[in-house]
């Protein structure tokens, strides 16, 4: 498996928004920009370490690109949950709080639902270990790219 890809995307997400870390903690237009090129990237790195034959290449895109369709709704709410908690920050109310955090749960929750329903179709169509292979690149992009972006929230005061 080809590392490369997955550190070239932690440098991606890491440098940009731990420069953010000093500044205001909302996800601008330039983390936008960051987060459509790491949708890119994810799919380059699918690509560079599956080794998907061409038989297989026809069954797996259409799940993953449906896959992404609906991921990318529910990492844009979670988006914006972030900006709302940053927008209060310095005002944040128990209820507010209450409020993002149940938010936040809803997200995640449903995000894990969603990764678990395609990872099964993925496995439908994939041989195991190909399938094991993407239900941990997906992981580890995951993980990374949430990282990154736990990085620049501070904790509620």
């Amino acid at each position: 498996m080809r590392i490369v890809p997955l550190a070239v995307l932690a440098l991606l997400t890491a440098l940009p928004l731990a420069s953010q870390a000093k500044e205001k903690v909302s996800i601008n237009a330039d983390e936008q920009v960051l987060l459509k090129q790491i949708q890119a990237d994810r799919r380059s790195i699918f690509a560079d370490n599956l080794g998907l034959t061409d038989a297989e290449s026809v069954k797996f895109w259409p799940v993953y690109d449906a896959y992404e369709a609906k991921r990318q709704k529910l990492e844009e709410r979670y988006i914006a949950m972030v900006n709302d908690f940053a927008n209060k920050y310095d005002t944040l109310t128990d209820d507010q709080a209450s409020k993002i955090l149940a938010e936040r749960l809803e997200v995640e929750k449903k995000l894990l639902e969603l990764r678990n329903e395609y990872t099964k179709k993925v496995a439908e169509v994939l041989p195991g270990k190909k399938a094991l292979r993407y239900a941990q690149i997906e992981s580890r992009i995951t993980n990374i790219a949430r990282r990154n972006l736990y990085s620049v929230i501070p904790l509620a005061r």
